[in-house]
């Protein structure tokens, strides 16, 4: 009867119970792992290093408190000498919200709440889906190639929301029996999360590495990103297209496409207005992130072109800014923070040095930190996995920063395996047409598959 009652405790305070088990963890670990050589600072950071990837594992309290957190953490403790004997300056903790990052990754918002606002976005997956005609493995090709498109431009969360919701009348038809229902919403994030690979945008820890690298006075354009990452994206999209018609489309069923085609609205000319001035706005900024080895512009300065124009030519207003990814932008921030933390007080070399001593091969360091991107990103967040791993992996291999940051910035957007791995992944396993286990072809297709070509593809063009 005491084992019941401490079972239904744990289980009606499971976040309460994960955060005190976070804490204690963290006060263990770092006393076992401090050194007596270990400066004030560092025992600090390392505990804050134990306890955030602790939080962010167990998710006892929302991702972005855990940046908030942070960035409080590493002000109080190193700024105050209540804390600490010598004092830093902490400015650059504070500074992480003005980051370049954070400005490219709000151009991108900004953007993708203009398009939606606007419909641009279900416009043109309703087009496509007009355009692929009756066959299902056409439609999902279509559905797939649009996906990985918008996933590198907005949100992959969004893009999955969109054309899910513009997929449902045509998935409620099939019914959750049918095989051609699975692929199609298999398929989904399974582009989405692939599409994030393709720019700057499509995925946060694609910004975390380029801010990596800007501090390391190496600097990585718009232009540059999709060298490295539109082959992959498109590649692993088409691979799992591939996989997916041969496991679930054995045989051709037409699928008709009339009574699922939602009637238009009648458009306002004020309203045809703003879309063609966020088509404007978005093509410009395109046009500048595309050239920027000509101009010089970096990626970040450009994506002001959006932030100052859509409010001011009233496209977005009030309510529409309150509810970008602001929870996004601040769980950035504080991982910034943890890394700079992790660097500014020798940490980060100290362990770096460690592991560099034990003369592997370069090339086996870049599919073991690949895998680990690809298995942490899986149990926590990617742009937290990204924060921790970016730096590792920079100060272990400094001769191969651009490298090391490329490919676990890519290798974090190959985790599919769960339903919690991602929010695309939870998206499609929330229309209850689909079952865990359905979830284990894609995560396993990408998952294995995914880092092995992203290391052979960055050294082939490096």
């Amino acid at each position: 009867m005491a084992n019941l009652n401490f079972q239904s405790l744990i289980r009606n305070n499971k976040k309460i119970f994960f955060f005190i088990i976070s804490l204690l963890s963290a006060f263990l670990l770092t006393a076992v792992l401090r050194e007596a050589t270990y400066t004030q600072a560092q025992t600090y950071v390392l505990f804050l290093l134990i306890f955030s990837v602790g939080l962010w594992l167990t998710e006892a309290v929302p991702p972005f408190s855990v940046g908030l957190f942070i960035i409080a953490y590493l002000v109080l403790t190193l700024g105050l000498q209540m804390f600490i004997d010598t004092p830093m300056d902490v400015k650059v903790y504070m500074n992480t919200f003005s980051s370049s990052v954070i400005w490219l990754l709000m151009g991108g918002f900004f953007l993708a709440s203009a398009m939606t606002k606007t419909k641009l976005d279900a416009d043109l997956i309703q087009i496509t889906m007009k355009v692929c005609g009756s066959n299902p493995k056409h439609i999902l090709f279509g559905l797939m190639m649009v996906t990985m498109v918008f996933s590198m431009l907005i949100s992959n969360t969004a893009t999955t929301a969109m054309v899910i919701a513009a997929l449902m009348p045509l998935l409620l038809k099939l019914g959750k029996g049918s095989n051609n229902g699975k692929a199609l919403i298999l398929g989904i994030p399974i582009a989405a999360t692939t599409g994030g690979m393709g720019t700057l945008l499509g995925s946060p820890p694609n910004a975390i590495a380029t801010g990596a690298l800007l501090k390391a006075g190496q600097h990585m354009d718009f232009v540059t990103w999709i060298y490295y990452g539109l082959p992959l994206a498109i590649g692993l999209t088409l691979f799992a297209w591939w996989v997916l018609v041969r496991f679930f489309m054995k045989e051709v069923e037409i699928i008709s496409l009339e009574e699922t085609d939602q009637k238009q609205s009648e458009i306002s000319p004020e309203f045809r207005m703003k879309r063609r001035t966020v088509i404007v706005i978005l093509s410009i900024t395109l046009i500048l992130w595309l050239s920027s080895p000509l101009h010089q512009l970096s990626a970040a300065v450009v994506s002001v072109i959006p932030l100052v124009l859509l409010p001011l030519t009233g496209i977005l207003k009030g309510e529409d800014i309150r509810a970008i990814g602001w929870d996004t932008l601040i769980l950035v921030a504080g991982g910034l923070a943890l890394g700079t933390g992790l660097q500014e007080t020798g940490l980060l070399d100290l362990y770096a040095g460690k592991i560099a001593g034990l003369q592997v091969p370069h090339v086996v360091f870049f599919f073991l930190l690949a895998y680990a991107t690809m298995i942490f990103s899986n149990i926590m967040s990617h742009t937290a996995t990204a924060t921790v791993l970016i730096p590792l992996g920079m100060t272990i291999l400094p001769q191969y920063g651009v490298q090391v940051a490329m490919i676990i910035g890519l290798s974090a957007s190959t985790s599919l395996f769960l339903p919690v791995s991602t929010p695309p992944n939870a998206i499609a396993y929330s229309t209850g047409m689909i079952e865990q286990k359905d979830l284990r072809i894609g995560g396993s297709l990408i998952g294995l598959l995914g880092p092995a070509l992203i290391v052979l593809w960055v050294m082939l063009i490096s």
